[in-house]
């Protein structure tokens, strides 16, 4: 199933997604809902985040390749963790499909993408086993978690290296019923193909990531954790269009302008 959130007569509503129209839903996929009546073309809609989180959880260096290269140009070699490095993000920072990333005034040249898989939370885990963690995906969305590197080595809270508004687009919609394993992840930049590798090969997989959360942080249904991304982003500037691809998911697509 498809789930998504859209905009239509100024009012955001979730609906399902079939042969390119969005069947409208009262309540949540989280909750109770029910089919509406009404359907409108995907078109002819607006489409939105797909959730807005409770909490938003990030994972770094979750992929070997990404951590090779990273290590190579800090010139500190390979550094693989023995658990993972789970951050937090701010909602602030949320970005629609279609709507344009925006590079803040007094941002450097290392302005860059990362795209990831996003797995949203469908039941509370609290204490959760890796193998039980698995149960409480609801399904799966594309993240790509926009980052200025300067801001990054330089703010060990990320506020700016992360967190700026629009730093953060997710989206289009939310697919239930496919697993990591199945997936590729391509990231296109201006038309160009820049990366293509399978979204599966993490060190620590979903249910390692949610597992290690939820000993000290309770997850509750809406929830979502980014879960890396592998090789190494190249540099974004205004005028730029990064569309990135997973496959049995769809297309995240956002530009890049300036302030």
């Amino acid at each position: 199933m498809i789930w998504c959130r859209f905009l239509r007569d100024d009012a955001v509503s979730y609906g399902v997604v079939e042969d390119g129209r969005i069947k409208e839903v009262s309540g949540s996929p989280f909750g109770t809902w029910n089919y509406s009546g009404r359907t409108f073309a995907v078109a002819d809609v607006t489409l939105d985040v797909p959730v807005v989180p409770g909490n938003f959880y990030a994972i770094g260096s979750n992929y070997a390749s990404h951590v090779e290269e990273r290590g190579k140009v800090r010139g500190t070699g390979a550094k693989y963790y023995d658990v993972p490095r789970v951050g937090y993000r701010a909602n602030s920072a949320l970005l629609p499909t279609g709507q344009n990333i925006v590079k803040p005034q007094g941002s450097g040249e290392q302005f860059q993408y990362e795209g990831e898989l996003v797995a949203v939370i469908g039941k509370k885990a609290r204490r959760v086993s890796p193998e039980e963690a698995w149960s409480c995906i609801f399904g799966w969305t594309i993240g790509n978690d926009v980052t200025e590197r300067d801001w990054q080595k330089n703010d060990p809270t990320n506020l700016r290296g992360k967190n700026c508004d629009t730093f953060k687009p997710m989206g289009p919609w939310i697919v239930t019923g496919i697993h990591p394993k199945d997936m590729r992840t391509q990231v296109v930049l201006n038309g160009k193909k820049l990366h293509d590798f399978a979204t599966g090969n993490m060190l620590f997989d979903a249910g390692a990531v949610i597992s290690a959360i939820s000993q000290t942080n309770t997850l509750h249904p809406g929830d979502v954790v980014w879960l890396g991304t592998d090789e190494l982003p190249v540099n974004i500037k205004p005028g730029d269009r990064l569309d990135i691809t997973i496959s049995g998911i769809g297309t995240l697509s956002n530009a890049v302008v300036a302030e």
